[in-house]
């Protein structure tokens, strides 16, 4: 995926496409990652807004903490801007999505041993413990954002995901 390292008004650049995902229409089908850090599937779309650099030369704390401190930064700018929006997000553990617990394991139509969690949250619980998360009024989706990191080794991405409500756990 492309990163978006320090562009000019990069608040203003992640605003804009979180904007377009809230207003895009979800694909019938499962997409793959584009080269622009957008993918999509029915029922959700996600879309990497930055990412650090990666850690494979240099993993020390000060690297590592300071790539980390960035995006945090950039994510709570966000979140104060869609909070005067929508007005507080709730947090959401991504951890059950995994799937461990088995007294709480994902809600399908087939439920029982084996189900796994719909996409994007499957994805999410990989790489994230937890993710802001707004409800759109009047549109039923909700809007979320996280910081996640697949592998030490590998970059930290600020990542927005839009779904739709029904998907979320009760």
């Amino acid at each position: 995926m492309l990163s978006q390292h320090g562009s000019a008004r990069p608040t203003d650049d992640q605003l804009s496409v979180i904007d377009s995902l809230c207003a895009l229409p979800f694909p019938e089908q499962e997409g793959k990652p584009g080269r622009d850090g957008r993918w999509s599937g029915p029922g959700y779309h996600l879309v990497v807004l930055r990412e650090s650099q990666d850690f494979w030369d240099d993993r020390s704390e000060e690297v590592v903490e300071a790539a980390e401190r960035e995006l945090e930064a950039d994510l709570a700018v966000l979140a104060a801007t869609l909070t005067d929006r929508w007005g507080s997000p709730q947090t959401v553990a991504l951890w059950p999505y995994l799937g461990f617990d088995t007294d709480d394991t994902y809600d399908t139509d087939d439920p029982g041993p084996g189900s796994v969690a719909p996409e994007p949250f499957l994805f999410l619980s990989g790489v994230a413990g937890d993710m802001h998360l707004w409800r759109l009024p009047d549109s039923g989706r909700w809007l979320a954002l996280t910081i996640g990191q697949a592998d030490p080794e590998w970059p930290f991405q600020l990542l927005a995901a839009v779904g739709e409500t029904s998907a979320l756990r009760p």
